[in-house]
């Protein structure tokens, strides 16, 4: 698969990374790879995990520019569905673009503009 992929997380976390020059989430540690989405599962996925967090972030990812190795693996709760993960830290040239990412006053995301 081709095309960009998306991270979702908090602002204070990718700060860390960006001037570290690599970013590196829990799940590395804790499952062996960075959880991502393509932009059509973005919204299911923050809405079931992030319901009502502030201070998130989206990041845009350019698989070409990951040193890491990314593999489409099934999802936990719908099995025929791939995900794309990240099996090493995130390169701070692979990230494309950072969106805010608040949710609405009942905890809820919506899509920001520029993501399709």
């Amino acid at each position: 698969m081709s095309g960009h992929i998306y991270h979702i997380t908090t602002r204070t976390a990718w700060s860390f990374g960006k001037a570290a020059g690599m970013y590196r989430a829990e799940s590395l540690e804790q499952d062996g790879f960075i959880h991502c989405s393509k932009a059509s599962q973005i919204l299911r996925v923050a809405n079931k995990y992030y319901h009502g967090q502030t201070d998130m972030v989206i990041l845009r990812i350019d698989p070409s520019q990951l040193r890491a190795e990314v593999r489409w693996e099934q999802g936990s709760d719908k099995p025929e569905e791939l995900f794309p993960h990240i099996y090493g830290p995130i390169d701070r040239n692979a990230v494309v673009d950072i969106f805010d990412f608040s949710p609405g006053p009942d905890g809820s995301y919506s899509l920001p503009a520029g993501i399709k």
